[in-house]
């Protein structure tokens, strides 16, 4: 691909405007049904909620978020064998659009409906727009990492606009109308990228890899049958022929992710003739994927338990004379407005940690990727040692402070930019060269691992029994911080899979 000379969009190509955009209101759209569902599904009938207990509800959530993930994989396989990136985009959007316009019309008999729209949708968009976005430069155009940085900030204001809107409506007009929100959000992102897409380069917009002839429509034979078997098994469990259990299924949704994870990697690790330098490389990719998985299980309790908290056990009172109160009528914080702390931190943080990394650099100190992934993973699980104290307070039947919940998001957060973005990093940079395509649709297993058992683990966290929940943050912590000790030391002992001349550094 040649540079391009469009400089339209803060100095980057046009493409990045539509792009950038899409993704804030999409992002405005998951976010701010994703900090409902919990809350959503474990109100009473009579509030106009689900009436689930915190187990059914913390196991549906963790399916959700983990579908997200997994179906990433037959997303960019969609855009990169039959239809391409521009239109994997649209009708991925189109279709997250229609999902919130049926959980808006009609929470309680079609949430289920809704739910899967809006995975299936964001399953398409959100592996091909990124991917697209690297795609608008030139393999030498520097500007391709700020690029990246940019549209990263998209996401941040999309998920800071979702959680100021959707809980100031939730809190003061009702569930329909906060659900409602978000499918006003994606259809604002899907108008704009309607009129802007012709911005797009043209590499980004056909297939990567198509298939033809006899393949194609053998292709496209797989992918309506299997649509219509969804559909078949939707319809017969909403009529209730098929009778599923949430917390069961996602048992064994946890246990079949784990085992495609270990077996696509232990294939390629045994039989994909790697050399003795890819063998010690993918041990350490190895220890990432484990650290991954910790990580997002212990993350993801922002939208199950730590939302539950916050509802219930922390004091959201305002002053008569504050902003909130005075201008915009509110007597209490949103619940879902403590999820801000996360998308704030990170606005204010990142160029922090950017700028870290490079000065460790210069002097010499370069932890590897293991090492940065296990402190991420530390990191993170000293905030349930924050949670551990403040659930205590709250098993005395005390309404603690908001700034346990800020400070569990900061310490969560700096976990997060710790994490994520290196495991990304050493997922292209050590993987072997012709299995790139690949390990990265098996890492993205682990987002999908750690979602689910996200919701398992939130199931415990039953408001109606406090006095368990100091035991339980506790043990999240304790476990978390074992598994990133261990990935430390093993890291350190660099001449296992460091060394021998292979570069494993950030």
């Amino acid at each position: 691909m040649k540079k391009s000379n469009d400089t339209s969009f803060f100095g980057h190509p046009g493409g990045l405007r539509t792009l950038f955009f899409t993704e804030m209101w999409e992002r405005m759209s998951y976010y701010g049904m994703r900090a409902l569902l919990v809350l959503f599904m474990t109100a009473s009938l009579q509030t106009q909620g689900l009436g689930f207990t915190v187990a059914t509800a913390g196991a549906i959530y963790g399916l959700y978020t983990g579908a997200v993930y997994f179906l990433g994989l037959p997303g960019g396989w969609l855009s990169d064998r039959l239809i391409g990136g521009k239109k994997a985009v649209w009708y991925g959007g189109i279709i997250i659009f229609l999902g919130h316009v049926v959980l808006a019309i009609d929470l309680q008999n079609l949430f289920f409906v809704g739910l899967i729209l809006v995975a299936t949708g964001t399953g398409l968009l959100k592996p091909n727009i990124s991917a697209m976005v690297g795609q608008q430069y030139g393999d030498e155009d520097a500007r391709r990492d700020s690029g990246y940085a940019l549209y990263y900030m998209g996401i941040n204001i999309g998920s800071l606009i979702a959680y100021l809107v959707t809980g100031y409506l939730q809190e003061n007009w009702g569930w329909d109308y906060a659900f409602g929100a978000a499918a006003i959000g994606m259809a604002i992102g899907l108008i704009q990228y309607y009129f802007t897409n012709s911005s797009l380069a043209s590499d980004s917009t056909a297939p990567t890899n198509p298939y033809t002839g006899s393949a194609k429509k053998t292709a496209w034979t797989a992918v309506i049958a299997t649509v219509a078997l969804a559909v078949v098994v939707i319809v017969l469990a909403h009529m209730g022929t098929i009778v599923i259990d949430p917390l069961l299924l996602a048992q064994q949704v946890a246990v079949f992710f784990t085992a495609v994870f270990f077996l696509y990697f232990g294939f390629i690790y045994f039989k994909g003739a790697l050399s003795d330098s890819e063998k010690r490389r993918m041990w350490a990719l190895f220890l990432v994927c484990i650290a991954s998985a910790c990580f997002w299980s212990g993350f993801e309790q922002a939208g199950s338990s730590l939302n539950l908290f916050a509802q219930n056990y922390t004091d959201r009172a305002l002053s008569a004379g504050s902003i909130f109160t005075s201008w915009f009528g509110l007597s209490t914080i949103p619940t879902v407005w403590f999820q801000l702390s996360n998308s704030l931190f990170i606005i204010i943080l990142s160029p922090f940690f950017a700028a870290l990394w490079i000065n460790l650099a210069k002097r010499m100190i370069d932890p590897s990727y293991t090492l940065k992934c296990a402190i991420g993973l530390v990191i993170m699980a000293t905030g349930f040692l924050v949670m551990f104290m403040a659930s205590q307070y709250a098993a005395q039947g005390l309404k603690v402070a908001p700034m346990w919940l800020v400070t569990t998001y900061f310490l969560h957060t700096v976990g997060e930019l710790c994490l994520s973005p290196v495991a990304l990093s050493a997922v292209s940079k050590l993987s072997p060269k012709r299995f790139a395509g690949q390990m990265m649709g098996v890492f993205v297993l682990t987002y999908s691992i750690g979602n689910i058992i996200a919701g398992l683990l939130s199931g415990n966290f039953d408001p109606e029994n406090v006095a368990e929940m100091p035991n339980l943050y506790l043990q999240i912590a304790l476990f978390s911080i074992a598994i990133g000790i261990v990935i430390a030391l093993l890291s350190l002992k660099s001449r296992f899979w460091e060394k021998a001349g292979v570069e494993s550094k950030a």
